[in-house]
C-alpha cells in the first residue's frame, strides 16, 4: 500500500491496472518486447505472483526484460506464519534470472537499481524484487542513482573466422536466428551471407519478436511438429547459430524425434544469446564478401480481398491486405493461424510477437503492453477463443487506456490444437468424456458480450463479407475494437 500511496509522489510514473496478476506480467512482455526496456510489475505477496507465472514463463522464454515488484509480510511478521505467508521466493526461482528481498528501506533504493540493471541483463530476463511491509513504510535516505546498462558480449574474432570459413566450405548451411538480430539491421546482414554463400536463414517457431513485411529480409520459420522439422532440417550439413538452440520437438511423442537436427549435421554457434548477435552477422557478412544485396527480400504485395467462405485462411488473407505499415501483430491464433502468418509475409512492414513458452493466454496482455509501449502504432491481437479465455481481463485494461488494439477472436469453440495432439500421442479413437474435455460449447461462450461487459466495442463476423468490412472498419478507427470470427 505504501508502495501504491507513493507513485503520486514521483514525477513521471504511469500506473495501469490489471484485473488479474497473469495479464500484468503479460502486459509486461508486451511493454518489455517493444520498448525494450523493462515494465515494472506490482504484484501481492506469493500467492499474486503465482497468478503471474505463466505469462513470466512466456517472459522468460522470449528473454523479455520485466522487474517485478512483489510485497510480502513485514520482517518480524512472517514468524507468526499468517494466511498470506508463502515461499515468495520459490515462487519466484523458475521464471526469475535475479531475485533479491530487501532488508531494510535504506537498501530499497539501491537494491529497485540493481533490479533494473539486473533486468537489462542481455539477452533480457526477469529480475524480482521482494518488498517486505516494514522495508516500504520505514523512513529511507534518498533515491539511488540509475546504474549503467550493460551491453551485449562482443564475439571474437576467432568465431567470426570460423563461421566463415564453414561458410565458404559449399556445404549446405543453415542460420538460424533469434532475439534483436531478428530486427531489421541483423536481417539484412544474414539476408547479404544468404545472397553471397547460399545458406538457408530461418527463425524458430515461436520468435519473440521479428520484423517481417514488404522491403525486409524474408526468414524461413521453423515449422511446429517435430516430423515436419525433421523434413525441414533434411540435408543440412551445417547449422549455424545466432541468439538461438538447435530445433526440437515441443513434445516427446511415441515413436517420433526429440531431437530434429541431422545426427551428421555440424553445429556452430556464431553468437550465444547474450552475444551481439547483429554485430556478428555483420562481421561475418564482411568476411565472407557480402556486400551486395540481400536475398529474399519481401516484395510489397498485398494480398487480394478474397471471396467465399470465411474461415483462418480467408481471415487471415483479409488482415494481410488492411494491416496498415508499422503494425504489432501479438499472435495467439494457435491451429487459426497459418494463414494469417502466410498473407501478412508481403504486407506493409510490421512486428511480429510469438507465443513463446507455449503457456496459453499471451496474446491478449502482450497486445496490450505493446500498445502502452508505442501509442503510434496499430496493434493487432488474432487469438483463439479457448486461449483468450485466460486473460480477457486485459479488454478491461485495453477500454480504460483508450489503447488501439484490435482483436480478432477465432471461436472455434475447442481447445483445436489439443484435439491435434490427443491424436499424436496414440489416442486413437477418443471417448465423449475426454473430448468433451476440449470443447468449447454448453454453453456457447459470446465474445461480442465479454468484450462489451468490458468496455470494448464489438462485433461478430458471420461471413466473409461482414469481416472484410468490420475489419477495415476497425483498422481506420482508433481505441480498442474486438471482432468475433464464426467458424
Amino acid at each position: 500500500m505504501h508502495f501504491v500511496a507513493a507513485v503520486d509522489e514521483v514525477e513521471g510514473m504511469r500506473t495501469i491496472l490489471g484485473l488479474f496478476e497473469g495479464a500484468v506480467t503479460g502486459m509486461a512482455d508486451g511493454y518489455g518486447r517493444m520498448a525494450e526496456k523493462p515494465a515494472a510489475t506490482l504484484l501481492h505477496l506469493g500467492p499474486g505472483l503465482a497468478n503471474g507465472l505463466a505469462n513470466l514463463h512466456n517472459a522468460r522464454r522470449a528473454a523479455t526484460p520485466i522487474v517485478n515488484v512483489v510485497g510480502n509480510h513485514a520482517t518480524y511478521h512472517a514468524q507468526y506464519d499468517p494466511p498470506l505467508a508463502s515461499d515468495v521466493i520459490g515462487f519466484a526461482r523458475p521464471v526469475s534470472g535475479w531475485i533479491h528481498s530487501s532488508t531494510s528501506a535504506a537498501a530499497v533504493a539501491t537494491d529497485g537499481a540493481r533490479a533494473v540493471q539486473a533486468a537489462l541483463e542481455p539477452p533480457g530476463q526477469i529480475a524480482t524484487l521482494i518488498l517486505p511491509a516494514d522495508t516500504a513504510w520505514l523512513e529511507a535516505e534518498r533515491p539511488a542513482p540509475a546504474l549503467p546498462s550493460p551491453g551485449p558480449a562482443a564475439v571474437s574474432d576467432e568465431v567470426i573466422d570460423d563461421v566463415a570459413a564453414a561458410l565458404k566450405l559449399g556445404r549446405s548451411t543453415m542460420i538460424l536466428v533469434r532475439g534483436a538480430a531478428l530486427k531489421e539491421r541483423g536481417l539484412a546482414a544474414a539476408g547479404r551471407i544468404a545472397a553471397q554463400t547460399g545458406a538457408r536463414i530461418a527463425c524458430d517457431t515461436f520468435a519473440p519478436r521479428c520484423q517481417r513485411g514488404a522491403g525486409r529480409v524474408q526468414m524461413e520459420r521453423i515449422p511446429y511438429f517435430a516430423e515436419q522439422i525433421l523434413e525441414f532440417m533434411q540435408g543440412t550439413q551445417q547449422l549455424i547459430l545466432v541468439g538461438a538452440k538447435p530445433p526440437v520437438s515441443f513434445f516427446a511423442y511415441p515413436d517420433k524425434a526429440s531431437w530434429c537436427t541431422p545426427e551428421d549435421c555440424r553445429i556452430l554457434y556464431l553468437a550465444h544469446e547474450n552475444e551481439d548477435g547483429v554485430a556478428s552477422l555483420e562481421a561475418v557478412a564482411e568476411a565472407v564478401g557480402a556486400r551486395g544485396q540481400s536475398a529474399n527480400i519481401a516484395a510489397s504485395v498485398r494480398p487480394d480481398l478474397p471471396t467465399g467462405k470465411l474461415d483462418a485462411y480467408t481471415a487471415g488473407q483479409v488482415i494481410g491486405h488492411f494491416l496498415p505499415a508499422g503494425a504489432i501483430i501479438s499472435d495467439e491464433a494457435a491451429t487459426s493461424g497459418i494463414g494469417l502468418y502466410i498473407f501478412t509475409a508481403n504486407s506493409a512492414p510490421h512486428d511480429y510477437l510469438s507465443l513463446t513458452g507455449g503457456s496459453i493466454g499471451q496474446g491478449l496482455p502482450v497486445a496490450t503492453g505493446a500498445a502502452v509501449a508505442c501509442p503510434d502504432r496499430k496493434v493487432v491481437c488474432p487469438h483463439g477463443d479457448g486461449g483468450a479465455m485466460y486473460t480477457l481481463q486485459a479488454l478491461w485494461t485495453q477500454a480504460r487506456e483508450n489503447l488501439d488494439v484490435t482483436t480478432v477472436i477465432f471461436a472455434n469453440h475447442s481447445y483445436a490444437i489439443l484435439n491435434v495432439e490427443l491424436m499424436r500421442v496414440g489416442v486413437a479413437n477418443p471417448g465423449p468424456k475426454a473430448l468433451s474435455m476440449l470443447d468449447l460449447h454448453n454453453p456457447t461462450l459470446d465474445w461480442v458480450s465479454l468484450a462489451a461487459g468490458m468496455g470494448v466495442e464489438a462485433s461478430r463476423s458471420q461471413t466473409l463479407e461482414e469481416f472484410t468490412d468490420q475489419f477495415a472498419s476497425a483498422m481506420n478507427q482508433g481505441g480498442p475494437r474486438l471482432i468475433e470470427v464464426m467458424l
